[in-house]
């Protein structure tokens, strides 16, 4: 992945979304206007912490999608209810930040999102209370750099876009920006079917 030119949407978010978004939030001071600080994406091993073959397949698409190693997370404390002890690997995950969070989330709006069966858009509410959303998705073989031959335990994967925005409101405003296809909302749907 070349990163000599840049990312398409970091240009965009500079050149035109900033004054957009500083305008339709009615924000005094541009520093004021809500950016996306990083990406990140984790795997949770789940049942098969102890199979080093899922946790093979896990590294290599996370490598695959995001052109980064991944970093194991561990354990905290002992659930003898979940046969965990401190110190267990029970997941993967890569932060992404500047150039290759805005191609990771160009390739996420425009390429990996559209090959989703039946897709009707991404979750409204999946925003928490600092402005930050999240994305699960069930499979990861929909990212093109994946074929089936890296792909022999098909597992999920959670994004996690964190942005400045104070809620979920400035949080959503910048998104719909990047393009980000949001489901419609039942009460615009009504609104529709009466015209």
């Amino acid at each position: 992945m070349s990163l000599k030119t840049k990312a398409r949407l970091k240009q965009a978010y500079k050149d035109t979304y900033v004054a957009e978004l500083q305008k339709e939030l009615k924000l005094s001071n541009v520093n004021e206007v809500p950016k996306i600080e990083k990406i990140v994406i984790n795997v949770g091993l789940g049942r098969a912490k102890d199979d080093k073959k899922y946790m093979e397949v896990a590294t290599t698409t996370l490598s695959k999608i995001t052109g980064q190693k991944p970093v194991a997370t561990v354990a905290k404390q002992s659930i003898a209810g979940f046969k965990l002890r401190e110190g267990n690997k029970i997941g993967l995950k890569v932060t992404l930040r500047d150039e290759m969070m805005y191609e990771f989330l160009d390739r996420l709006i425009n390429v990996v999102l559209p090959r989703l069966r039946d897709f009707h858009g991404v979750k409204r509410k999946a925003f928490d209370g600092q402005g930050n959303y999240s994305i699960g998705i069930d499979d990861q073989t929909v990212f093109p750099e994946i074929n089936f031959e890296d792909a022999p335990i098909t597992h999920g994967l959670q994004i996690i876009v964190v942005t400045t925005g104070n809620d979920a409101q400035q949080a959503k405003a910048l998104l719909t920006k990047f393009g980000m296809p949001f489901e419609k909302d039942p009460n615009e749907k009504k609104k529709e079917e009466k015209k």
